[in-house]
């Protein structure tokens, strides 16, 4: 595990077509997420977006909510904009979407990546990890879900009401 976020991952480490991820910024310990090598930059399903300046540069202050189909625990991020992106959805549609920088420990390893804040609530995942955080040292198996581990099943339940 790199204990520089900025490095890339010394070793490669195999993640599986889908994995659960944390938020080290956000204090979330658990988000299901789909790793995407067809999109470029990592996503995640935003809310309540409020732009603002402090000190001449722009800031995004954001909801998300964590757990999959759920609109419990919001966890409000307040992060330094990278920059605008004009981004193709996967249904052809393009949007401009903020771009943030945000930690994520994904197989153990954290690493900070360019995450753009989109409204994912109607997808089937709130977050994709996408090639520009995969490329610092990640090997996808299509064959393989959550290579890096899971939360046991009482802490699903408890987050999830299942």
């Amino acid at each position: 595990m790199p204990s520089d976020p900025q490095q890339p991952v010394t070793e490669k480490v195999v993640v599986g077509w889908r994995e659960w991820v944390a938020l080290p910024q956000a204090d979330v310990e658990w988000v299901k997420a789909k790793i995407d090598t067809g999109a470029r930059s990592s996503s995640i399903h935003a809310f309540d977006l409020k732009a603002r300046d402090v000190d001449g540069q722009e800031w995004v202050r954001f909801s998300i909510h964590p757990w999959q189909r759920s609109d419990e625990d919001h966890v409000e991020l307040s992060l330094p904009v990278l920059d605008r992106r004009e981004v193709r959805s996967s249904n052809g549609l393009t949007e401009q979407r903020y771009a943030v920088a945000m930690d994520v420990r994904l197989a153990g390893c954290t690493i900070t990546t360019v995450m753009t804040l989109s409204n994912r609530d109607e997808m089937g995942f709130r977050m994709l990890i996408g090639r520009e955080a995969l490329e610092r040292g990640f090997l996808v198996d299509s064959a393989l879900s959550y290579a890096g581990g899971k939360p046991k099943r009482a802490v699903r339940r408890k987050n999830w009401g299942r």
